[in-house]
């Protein structure tokens, strides 16, 4: 009998614990370094993956490099290539917490969470702080943030040539639904 209880107790709080994470393996991260008057320098990926621990605001993701899509080809391979050097730095990964998250008095009217994290792009990790909003709906909990960071903060050179064309100042945002 004892064995029985053991076994039943380790199985409610294996379901217990598993389910204290949710997760979207679909997030939506665009960057943007376009310089006025020259050609948009844009990417999207679509494939990124996002955890949250909705308990303690526990927030982590990872995206992989070779996964953003632009619409020149070869932006897209200068990017790879020259610029993150996906081979050798194949994933961005954040981790971090949102203050104050309670998961039970969300809406669908999206409310401001302040975000606190690390992005490690490039071998380098450096410091993010920004605004989410976090509202809850029928597919799940969305997640919508944007932040800029600086491409020489991550060792990223932007070459001499194109200086003028890319800006060092890089546009972020993450559109997310977690179940």
């Amino acid at each position: 009998m004892k064995k029985i209880i053991i076994v039943a107790l380790l199985y409610i709080s294996n379901i217990s614990f598993a389910q204290e994470k949710i997760i979207s393996k679909s997030s939506i991260v665009t960057f943007e370094a376009s310089v006025p008057a020259f050609e948009e320098v844009k990417a999207v990926n679509n494939n990124a993956t996002l955890v949250l621990n909705p308990v303690t605001g526990e927030i982590a993701s990872l995206v992989l490099m070779k996964g953003f899509r632009f619409k020149i080809a070869l932006m897209e391979e200068h990017f790879n290539e020259n610029y993150v050097e996906s081979d050798r730095f194949p994933k961005a990964i954040f981790k971090g917490k949102i203050e104050g998250l309670d998961t039970s008095l969300l809406t669908s009217t999206p409310k401001d969470f302040v975000l606190n994290g690390k992005l490690e792009i490039h071998g380098k990790s450096v410091p993010v702080k920004t605004i989410a909003k976090i509202s809850k709906s029928a597919s799940g909990i969305n997640l919508n943030a944007n932040f800029p960071v600086n491409a020489s903060d991550f060792n990223i050179a932007i070459p001499s040539v194109v200086k003028n064309k890319v800006s060092n100042k890089i546009n972020i945002q993450v559109a997310s639904v977690l179940k």
